[in-house]
Formats: C-alpha cells, sequence, structure tokens
C-alpha cells in the first residue's frame, strides 16, 4: 500500500434530482455513513476524506463525519475540481482515489483492484469508467497528484470544473491513462443513487444482505438479483452520465462566448 494514497469521497446535500440524498436513510443509518463503512474496508488507501462543500447545509454532512471519525473537508460548491485539488493538497496525497457518494454499493474489493491496476500500469489515471463493465455506481478513478495539479492549473471548461477528472481523462496524448476492464460486461446494471427509484432499489438490496452480511460483496449482490429480478426492474429506466452530459452542453455555451 503507498501510505499517500488518499481516497476522496465527494458528497454534497444539495442533489437537484434528490435532495439530501447522502442523508437519506438506509436501514437507519444514512446512506453516505453506510458507503463509508464499505470504503473503510478497502487495504490499498491511506487514508479517506470525505470533500463536501462550504455551504450551510453540508454542515450536517461535517457533523456526520465528525460522529463517524473521518476526515473531512470543506470547497468550492460549484468547483469540484478545485475542491479536489485543495483536499488532496491538505492531505498529503501523491495519489488520489475519487469517488462519489451516490455509490452506497461501493465494493472495497473493486476499488482495491483498480487502485492495484493503476500502480501495475505506471500511469496518471486510471479507472473502471473510460469503457464501463462494471454496474454504475461501482466506479472508481485513480490518479497521481500531479495530474490532478496540472487540471487545477490549466482546466477553464464548465465540465472540466464540475467533474474532478474530465479534464484528464478527454487528453489521452497529454496523461498515460489506463482502463480496466471487469471479466465480462455488467454495465448495464444500475447501482447509484440519483432518483427515488434507485434509492428503493438500493434499499431493497440492504434489506435482503446486510442484516446476515454486513459486508456483501458485489457476487453477493449479483446473486441476490438473480433470484429476485425484480429489484433490477426498480430502476432500469436511467441512463449512465445523466450529469456529465448535462456539463458539455454548457462547455458549448461556454466556447460560443469566448
Amino acid at each position: 500500500m503507498n501510505p499517500k494514497t488518499v481516497a476522496i469521497l465527494q458528497a454534497r446535500v444539495s442533489s437537484s434530482r434528490l435532495p439530501g440524498k447522502v442523508l437519506k436513510p438506509i436501514l437507519g443509518n444514512p446512506m453516505l455513513a453506510m458507503q463509508i463503512e464499505r470504503v473503510r474496508r478497502c487495504k490499498n488507501i491511506h487514508r479517506l476524506v470525505v470533500a463536501t462543500s462550504d455551504r450551510p447545509e453540508d454542515e450536517l454532512l461535517v457533523e456526520l463525519c465528525q460522529a463517524l471519525h473521518v476526515d473531512a473537508f470543506r470547497g468550492s460548491l460549484e468547483n469540484t475540481l478545485d475542491r479536489f485539488y485543495q483536499a488532496a493538497r491538505q492531505f498529503g496525497a501523491e495519489h488520489v482515489v475519487r469517488l462519489t457518494g451516490d455509490c452506497p454499493l461501493a465494493d472495497p474489493d473493486i476499488i482495491d483492484e483498480v487502485i492495484r491496476f493503476y500502480f501495475k500500469n505506471e500511469c496518471d489515471y486510471a479507472s473502471n469508467t473510460l469503457d464501463p463493465t462494471l454496474p454504475d455506481g461501482l466506479d472508481v478513478e485513480v490518479f497521481s497528484f500531479s495530474a490532478l495539479e496540472r487540471a487545477w492549473k490549466e482546466a477553464v471548461l464548465p465540465s472540466h470544473l464540475e467533474h474532478a477528472t474530465q479534464f484528464i481523462v478527454t487528453q489521452p496524448s497529454v496523461f498515460r491513462l489506463a482502463s480496466y476492464r471487469y471479466g465480462r460486461n455488467i454495465s448495464g446494471l444500475r447501482w447509484t443513487v440519483d432518483e427515488p427509484a434507485d434509492l428503493e432499489f438500493v434499499r431493497g438490496v440492504y434489506e435482503a444482505l446486510y442484516p446476515t452480511k454486513s459486508a456483501f460483496s458485489m457476487s453477493d449482490v449479483l446473486e441476490l438479483l438473480e433470484e429476485r429480478p425484480e429489484l433490477n426492474a426498480i430502476n432500469r429506466h436511467r441512463e449512465r452520465n445523466e450529469g456529465l452530459k448535462k456539463s458539455l452542453e454548457e462547455d458549448k455555451k461556454f466556447l460560443k462566448k469566448e
């Protein structure tokens, strides 16, 4: 384990599609707390930091982190890239693992595997999102602090500022990128939480698995879905990366003004 590998989990209360989703209860606990419990089982990260905004409503997230004894960082709401950079710099990261607070089914084994993949490939950036093969909601990105710093210095497009790694992933001629692929393609599954139907799905998974196996894995969820296919039908209608597509539209408006 590299002692300077810091996982930064971005979270905020002001979600447009499902306000306050990171604090919505799952088995009586805030959704973010359940995700933190899972991420803490990772073996290849040295530190976990929740990066939230400096807005008053996100004080609730800081209080939750304090109760869970997890580091919290507060920065810009709109400029996520700056928030990530400042958090990484404050906590002395040499390598950064980017996670998002809408993924309560995050799998620590997958996170560790992508981190190993990153170091093995000696790249600037590695993820399981460049060519998705895993369910939406198990996203992991790993990148060097130097790549993040360059993005922070040079990025200007709205999508680059709102999505912390967009500047990096759109420049393969500048950064060494590596794409982690799972053994089979199950990217059509949706395990992230953006809307009420997503939360209903995740609650169903937790209610079925957590009471008897709190450290359930991706394989356990897949087995559950084979036994109960009706769970899969709850939130199948949503499209992957809708937020990024909106940001790319903002880029077009920005470039027209230039």
